[in-house]
């Protein structure tokens, strides 16, 4: 019996003995399910399932190409992974439907899908497979970035409120940008929308038939605020006489908050995938926000890093503050009680990523392979090597734009300091050392805003396979990491929701503060400041946010004429 149910046993509280949640967690390129003892937060067993159709940049199924920014996805990938990955946990682990009793999901955003009335993806429909405003926008689509801009000047210019609770600037990446694109470039599809949902929304009501929308989304994506509601039907009207009732005609008013149940499975999707009709299904998070009780965390003044292909900063606070280039802070919007602040970072793991798919030579993957061990294991045990400052080398870490301090998808990645004698492994590092420096000015300028970051945590695959990378940012942060103790925190925290969803009557719990006590966690070891490499950082620091300002503030647009000629050309 664990140290915990011995507790309760000591407090005569109840106790549901082999009692789970499922949480499943849907990502960039996957999506997985864990399911969860809700005693302990253990995850007895996990199940990953690869999207058939990945992630459209270039081209739909028929060959339709793609302008430039696009990124789409196929809803059908979604229900496959509900379909294959929930009977794989309970046949791994030889659970029984019965205990189950919970479930909830979380998912990237912003990423959104038109539907029609009966909740159809217009793209699944005879006839609008070849219509790209038709499929899922997923959330790194930043085609929609003069649209973003559009709304920005027009807001600024109508002094607008809301623009201070997002840092300045609504995101390209965000729902409004995102419908202005369709109804601009596409009306026919807009007309035929009936309802424009985020991905964790439009799940959910596949899994329990009832349309709900959660305030996570709600108020990070969509400018909604739990007491002011939308922006106003003039603001809408605008920004396109045919946007004044988009509120009412797509996106709806029905918000609920994390933490609530969303409805019970339904007797069609509980046969698909291996559980019981009636289970409660919490409303869908985001895959960042979800994270945050998965390590622990219950109270304000401490970030969480959830370490991906990008990067999401969320925290919460006990106060109310603009900070410039945040992504946003919405009231309730992580944990009850609280104000939830969002940033952060649209590069990180897709950083890692492009440099071994295009700049190392195949001498290093023939190492690799002698060693036994992958391309990235190998850079890093070469780049642990160099002192800091060795490689002579200082990156921006843009390389897909910036999503804060600046707000800018038009922004672009740059390398300083390559000579001839520049090696593969010293390129790394200051590719990490770049996301490292874009995590302390995202820090440095909450903490100017009045919003002070005391504790630092990380989850995600990349804060677990990556030691070097976790020891830079405990370094050029000056402040000790620690690590949630699941490699599935996402999901992990989805689990969490569901078992809320349940309630303590059915062995649940009856608030995200009590599952996060019993079920969150971090690693024994944490990555603590090393003196004197925070000096020699400290340094570095200062001409990184020389050439951040220099470039991304305006004073040398270079990165966005070279871009635009690429466009044209």
């Amino acid at each position: 019996m664990s140290d915990k149910r011995q507790l309760k046993r000591k407090r005569g509280e109840a106790i549901m003995e082999n009692k789970y949640s499922v949480g499943v967690d849907f990502g960039t390129l996957s999506g997985r399910a864990v399911l969860v003892d809700v005693s302990n937060g253990d995850v007895i067993a996990q199940s990953t399932k690869t999207y058939t159709h990945g992630v459209m940049d270039q081209f739909l199924p028929d060959g339709t190409k793609l302008g430039h920014d696009w990124a789409l996805q196929h809803p059908g990938d979604y229900l496959e992974v509900l379909e294959t990955t929930i009977p794989n946990v309970l046949k791994e682990a030889n659970v029984s439907k019965n205990d189950v009793i919970g479930m909830s999901i979380d998912f990237t955003s912003c990423t959104i899908l038109p539907v029609d009335k009966a909740g159809v993806p217009l793209c699944l429909k005879e006839g609008f497979a070849k219509f790209p405003h038709a499929w899922v926008k997923l959330w790194k689509h930043h085609a929609a970035q003069k649209q973003a801009n559009k709304l920005n000047q027009i807001a600024e210019e109508r002094g607008e409120e809301f623009l201070g609770r997002y840092g300045g600037k609504i995101s390209s990446e965000w729902v409004i940008p995102k419908i202005m694109q369709i109804l601009e470039e596409d009306p026919k599809i807009y007309e035929l929308t009936d309802k424009i949902l985020e991905g964790t929304d439009w799940v959910t009501m596949q899994l329990t038939g009832v349309e709900t929308r959660n305030s996570c989304t709600a108020g990070y994506k969509a400018i909604w605020h739990k007491k002011k509601g939308y922006p106003s039907k003039e603001f809408f009207k605008a920004l396109d006489d045919r946007l004044e009732n988009v509120v009412e005609e797509k996106l709806g008013t029905k918000i609920l908050p994390q933490g609530s149940k969303a409805g019970e499975l339904t007797k069609e999707m509980a046969e698909k995938i291996g559980l019981n009709a009636g289970t409660p299904v919490a409303v869908g998070n985001v895959d960042a926000h979800v994270a945050v009780p998965a390590v622990g965390i219950t109270g304000p003044n401490k970030m969480l890093m959830i370490i991906g292909t990008s990067t999401c900063d969320v925290m919460c606070g006990e106060v109310e503050k603009e900070v410039p280039g945040m992504c946003g802070v919405v009231e309730d919007g992580v944990l009850p009680g609280y104000f939830g602040y969002e940033s952060g970072q649209s590069c990180v793991g897709d950083h890692f990523d492009w440099f071994v798919n295009n700049c190392v030579p195949e001498s290093y993957y023939k190492e690799a392979e002698e060693k036994g061990v992958n391309i990235h294991e190998l850079l890093m045990e070469k780049a642990s090597k160099l002192k800091v400052g060795e490689s002579g080398l200082l990156a921006l870490d843009w390389w897909n734009g910036n999503r804060s301090c600046l707000v800018d998808v038009d922004l672009t990645g740059m390398m300083l300091g390559m000579t001839l004698a520049t090696r593969p492994e010293e390129i790394y590092r200051a590719l990490i050392e770049a996301t490292a420096y874009g995590k302390n000015k995202i820090i440095k300028t909450f903490e100017e805003a009045g919003v002070p970051v005391e504790e630092l945590y990380a989850c995600g695959g990349i804060s677990k396979k990556n030691p070097l990378m976790m020891q830079i940012y405990a370094d050029v942060t000056n402040k000790e990491i620690f690590i949630g103790a699941s490699d599935q925190s996402p999901a992990l925290g989805a689990a969490m929701f569901g078992a809320v969803a349940a309630g303590a009557e059915k062995g649940g719990y009856d608030t995200i503060f009590d599952a996060a006590r019993a079920m969150g966690k971090v690693e024994e070891k944490s990555y603590k400041p090393i003196p004197e490499n925070v000096k020699i950082y400290e340094k570095i620091f200062k001409e990184f946010e020389t050439l951040h300002d220099y470039f991304g503030r305006g004073e040398n647009d270079v990165m966005k004429r070279l871009k635009k000629w690429k466009k044209e050309s």
